[in-house]
C-alpha cells in the first residue's frame, strides 16, 4: 500500500496562492495516477484535479485556470499550485492513489 501525508494548507486571503504537497511512500508510486480532492463542511468530497502517470492532467471546472497539478516521481510526491484563491475553496485537501488509504488531509481556509 502507498501512505500519503499531505501538507501546505493554511489560512490565506481571497486572491491568494498556497502549494499543497503530498508525501507518497513506495517504490511504485510513479505507476499511479495521482488526484487531489476536497471536502467542504456539509459536503461531498470531490475530485480537484488528477495526473496520470504520464503526466497528463485533467480539472475540476470550478478550479481551471486557477489551480495546477504536478508530479515529481523522484521525490514520491505530488502537488497542487494554488492560485486565486476564492472563499469557496475552503475546504480540507486530500491526495489519492487508487485502492490505498486516505491520508489525513490539509485544511485550506480562504477568508479574509
Amino acid at each position: 500500500q502507498v501512505q500519503l501525508v499531505e501538507s501546505g494548507g493554511g489560512l490565506v486571503q481571497p486572491g491568494g496562492s498556497l502549494r499543497l504537497s503530498c508525501a507518497a511512500s513506495g517504490s511504485i508510486f510513479r505507476f499511479y495516477a495521482m488526484s487531489w480532492y476536497r471536502q467542504a463542511p456539509g459536503k461531498q468530497r470531490e475530485l480537484v484535479a488528477i495526473i496520470t502517470s504520464g503526466g497528463t492532467t485533467n480539472y475540476a471546472d470550478s478550479v481551471k485556470g486557477r489551480f495546477t497539478i504536478s508530479r515529481d516521481n523522484a521525490k514520491n510526491t505530488v502537488y497542487l499550485q494554488m492560485n486565486s484563491l476564492k472563499p469557496e475553496d475552503t475546504a480540507v485537501y486530500y491526495c489519492n492513489a487508487p485502492n490505498n488509504p486516505w491520508g489525513q488531509g490539509t485544511q485550506v481556509t480562504v477568508s479574509s
